[in-house]
């Protein structure tokens, strides 16, 4: 099982682990309303911020999968995140064994393809590494990141209540046959 986080380089983007230096532009993202509505979530304040980028470092040492931090190589910033994880939501037997992917993009990153060369690489990454089947969730409004799990060859499932926002519970049984 791998402990370390690789480094993933695209055209555009470098996928890399969250570093300690992080946690501020993390809490950041996680508190802005555009960076969190396609994605099912929702703001988190301060500590549930810390909370969850704690879980994201201990997700990569349990199971040897978890988030990146997705950089912009040419400002070097921060500008979301993507990867897998297991989540505890009770969606049911089909959905919650299997882990679970995410991507979420800053406003000022998103409607550039970002999110998509940012999932499509760490998704080609699980997809040499512990290929299998995975899940995601995405708010039903999210019309891109609907097109997104699509291209990536997640399939609908049903759609569903959380927190009192509709989402889509999607599953992928492995990659599309082209992209």
């Amino acid at each position: 099982m791998i402990r370390s986080v690789p480094n993933i380089n695209t055209s555009r983007l470098v996928l890399r682990a969250m570093k300690p230096e992080d946690f501020n532009r993390f809490a950041q993202i996680w508190a802005t309303p555009g960076a969190v509505r396609n994605s099912g979530g929702q703001q988190m304040s301060r500590g549930k911020a810390w909370e969850a980028f704690l879980r994201n470092a201990g997700h990569w040492e349990m199971t040897g999968f978890g988030q990146w931090a997705v950089i912009e190589q040419g400002t070097r910033l921060m500008v979301g995140q993507t990867g897998f994880f297991f989540s505890a939501c009770a969606y049911g037997e089909d959905y919650d064994p299997f882990p679970e992917a995410g991507w979420m993009l800053t406003p000022e990153a998103q409607g550039r393809g970002l999110a998509r060369e940012a999932a499509e690489a760490a998704h080609d990454w699980f997809d040499r590494v512990i290929p299998g089947t995975l899940v995601a969730r995405v708010g039903a409004e999210s019309t891109a990141s609907l097109r997104l799990a699509a291209h990536l060859g997640y399939e609908e499932m049903r759609e569903t209540d959380c927190s009192g926002e509709s989402i889509v519970l999607l599953r992928r049984n492995g990659p599309p046959a082209t992209r």
